[in-house]
């Protein structure tokens, strides 16, 4: 059975929104999917190439992400599989093998993209916003390279008026940075009427309030923990189109 949306600030949605700035992962399409079927082909494919056990593998990949995050930190490098893979090689006694890296980052990807599927209406909610003049900014963690890659995979690429990473602004959400810098190439200013889409409690919700005072709605499904700051909770875009149809 189907929840209901959540509205909890009724008034925030009463006046049309000057941009609306969305998360992409986990809130465009199922993250955690994608990344399973991606881990298992990276891993299947080390695994014959180096003639190794699973167990083996998942140990040395485990502690390979660990000191790369460690190091790196918050930034869109600690997510880089590149360096997860290159430090796994070495952790399991080989030296640099560039290429062999790059083959497993690629397959990483691939497959990660053959098994993203975008939730229903995406298109339909970002068309909704062409079709209502509200420009449109993606504020998104990880590299600039594979975040576009995946929307041009979608066939998202041309809905955006401008795209924010956080390896271009240095530092992940919540940090404001990111959010500031959308607002920035949107030509808005603090206090303007903002609405934030995402599904991170942390880093899309509490993170756009702190950084614009946005108007918050958060993208429920398994997994996601539900914010107590969000001006709404919605299950799916199709909510989220009647509430925009509502506000202009």
């Amino acid at each position: 059975m189907d929840r209901q949306m959540e509205i909890r600030n009724k008034a925030a949605f009463a006046t049309r929104p000057c941009a609306v700035l969305m998360d992409i992962d986990n809130t465009m399409y199922a993250y955690d999917t994608a990344h399973a079927a991606a881990s298992e082909a990276a891993m299947r494919k080390t695994i014959k190439m180096l003639g190794i056990k699973q167990a083996e593998y998942e140990p040395a990949f485990a502690e390979a992400r660990r000191e790369v995050k460690t190091i790196l930190k918050e930034t869109a490098s600690a997510h880089s599989r590149l360096l997860y893979f290159a430090r796994m090689l070495e952790r399991l006694g080989m030296k640099s093998q560039p290429l062999m890296v790059l083959d497993l980052e690629q397959t990483y990807w691939r497959n990660f993209l053959s098994a993203s599927t975008l939730f229903p209406q995406v298109k339909d909610f970002l068309e909704d916003l062409r079709a209502a003049g509200i420009p449109v900014a993606a504020v998104t963690d990880l590299t600039a390279q594979i975040q576009f890659r995946k929307l041009i995979y979608f066939g998202l690429d041309h809905y955006f008026d401008h795209i924010v990473t956080s390896e271009e602004a240095g530092v992940e959400k919540p940090a404001a940075k990111p959010f500031q810098m959308a607002l920035e190439r949107l030509s808005l200013i603090p206090g303007q009427l903002v609405w934030f889409v995402g599904d991170d409690a942390k880093k899309d919700i509490a993170g756009a309030k702190a950084a614009l005072g946005a108007i918050t709605l958060q993208k429920r499904h398994d997994g996601v923990e539900v914010s107590g700051e969000a001006d709404a909770v919605f299950d799916h875009f199709r909510e989220l189109r009647e509430v925009l149809r509502g506000s202009v």
